[in-house]
């Protein structure tokens, strides 16, 4: 007869556990505490949304507070603002959900996925959440994406590809030829091209949805429209394809408040391209600030620049955000080692910005020689394969 004491130990060491891929699978901690300071840190829009979304805002009611939101009628209003039939759109909660439905509905155990490092670190989260076998193909010392190598990393078992065009966080971009070339090289996966930072870029594969049967575009309104606190996004693709996010989809993804302030936000297109204006205009005058400083960067096509400042990447940061600006250093990112990201906004936002870099530059010690000096070092430690 077992004992009430062993009964007692053998429960205690019986415990629920999470699937052996959720406990493999790496971790995403974005590090928003304390964020009261010049937000050059997170990509996101620096100044603020539409006014029209401001005052649609202030219409929200306390009825309209109590409804469970109501997602196709938005979905048609946004499938046709991108020339889309509503069954090609599924609106979600940001691309990060998107990118997780994608993977839910397309991904099996044995599946491969696919994606070239350094890139959004939620493609590797949320793919190895579903398989062991997620492929990451490591651009070189470039950052440049390395399209050679990534065709011949599609195998028969890939099923999902996931690239970000611009990418974050080098801001490099993928011509749409060598997007539809890696859809054309692997029809039994879906291809998903993260179009993120597309208004501060402008070239995109959005026309081709539908054309290209395993093709699908992601797009936030996280960036250029700065509605990332009502966290909204969306997911494009063939009907017959979208209709299997969907059914994975929860019925109430998106909050009622997101919903009803997209269609405004849509329909002022003129601020829209005013905010994308201020940051293509602020990006070559940080690019042309970081050449004077001696700081050399990745060239972008986004709303951010990744610096390349060395063993005192941590000391910017501190020094940074003493002067209330943050950064956000992008150091444990694949290839990125002493790499250093900075966001581009408005132009008081850039000038604040450069002066605030340069003060701390000046007052950590940090010198072009510097970078010589790690770039050897690395010259000889590092293979690509």
């Amino acid at each position: 007869m077992v004992s009430v004491e062993a009964e007692k130990m053998e429960g205690a060491a019986v415990r629920p556990k999470a699937r052996r891929a959720v406990l493999a699978m790496p971790e995403y901690h974005p590090p928003l505490a304390g964020r009261n300071a010049l937000r050059l840190d997170f990509n996101e829009n620096t100044f603020a949304a539409s006014p029209n979304v401001i005052e649609r805002l202030r219409q929200t009611t306390a009825e309209g507070l109590t409804k469970y939101p109501e997602r196709e009628g938005i979905e048609a209003i946004a499938a046709a603002h991108f020339g889309l039939q509503a069954d090609q759109v599924l609106l979600t909660n940001g691309v990060d959900e998107a990118i997780h439905l994608l993977c839910a509905a397309f991904l099996e155990q044995d599946d491969e996925a696919l994606v070239c490092t350094p890139t959004f670190f939620m493609y590797e989260v949320s793919a190895g959440m579903m398989t062991a076998h997620v492929t990451k193909v490591q651009a070189d010392p470039s950052l440049e994406f390395p399209q050679e190598r990534f065709l011949a990393a599609i195998t028969p078992r890939t099923k999902l590809i996931m690239v970000a065009s611009p990418n974050n966080p080098t801001g490099a971009v993928v011509s749409r030829e060598h997007l539809l070339a890696i859809c054309a090289a692997a029809p039994q996966a879906v291809v998903m091209v993260d179009e993120a930072y597309y208004n501060f870029f402008g070239e995109s594969v959005m026309d081709d949805v539908g054309k290209v049967p395993n093709l699908m575009v992601a797009r936030t309104f996280s960036k250029a429209y700065g509605l990332a606190n009502l966290r909204i996004g969306m997911l494009a693709g063939c009907a017959e394809l979208m209709k299997y996010v969907r059914k994975v989809s929860s019925p109430y993804n998106v909050n009622g408040v997101a919903l009803d302030c997209l269609p405004v936000a849509l329909a002022d297109e003129a601020y829209v391209a005013w905010y994308a204006g201020q940051v293509r205009v602020g990006l070559g005058k940080m690019m042309d600030g970081l050449r004077a400083l001696g700081v050399d960067f990745f060239p972008s096509h986004a709303n951010f620049v990744l610096m390349k400042i060395g063993p005192k990447h941590a000391d910017l940061v501190k020094a940074m955000r003493a002067r209330g600006v943050l950064l956000r250093d992008r150091s444990t990112d694949p290839g990125c080692d002493g790499y250093v990201r900075i966001t581009v906004g408005v132009e008081e936002h850039v000038t604040r910005g450069l002066a605030a870099l340069k003060e701390s530059l000046m007052e950590i010690g940090w010198t072009p020689d510097e970078i010589v000096a790690a770039q050897s070092v690395a010259a000889g430690e590092r293979e690509y394969e």
